[in-house]
């Protein structure tokens, strides 16, 4: 049998913010499937070319990558142990992802290298919500 321990208030503010962060890729992703207005209004046409060229699987990857983020921290947030593999998941989403921007298509010659500063914040914002996940099973906090 397990016991749960009361969470700190940390917990809940990380477990929110996560939430909230996540829930902007989302957004993010459903702005460019739809191909807003708003969306389109942030790209260039050489860009907003390279994006409605992306392969299936790189915008798979992309819609993996937040929806299991989403995700994962919902279930971080209603204190679920299976949150660890939904954001690892999510990780492996990012990794794809970025393998295409990067290593495909070469997103630092057409965004410039302000193309590297958001996939870093989102690579270590996954990683601290793994560690931050199961940090928060040992604590026993998570059922």
């Amino acid at each position: 049998m397990t016991t749960l321990n009361k969470p700190n208030k940390g917990f809940w503010i990380i477990s929110i913010i996560a939430l909230l962060w996540n829930l902007m890729g989302v957004n993010q992703y459903l702005q460019q499937a739809y191909m807003t207005d708003s969306f389109k209004a942030m790209y260039n046409e050489e860009q907003l070319k390279m994006i409605a060229d992306s392969p299936s699987w790189a915008t798979a990857a992309f819609a993996v990558a937040v929806f299991a983020g989403a995700i994962g921290s919902l279930l971080l947030l209603l204190r679920k142990k299976i949150a660890k593999t939904v954001l690892l998941l999510s990780l492996i989403g990012i990794a794809v992802q970025m393998f295409y921007n990067f290593f495909i298509i070469d997103s630092m010659a057409i965004y410039g290298p302000g193309a590297v500063a958001m996939p870093i914040m989102i690579i270590g914002v996954a990683l601290f919500l793994i560690w931050y996940t199961d940090y928060s099973n040992k604590k026993g906090w998570l059922n």
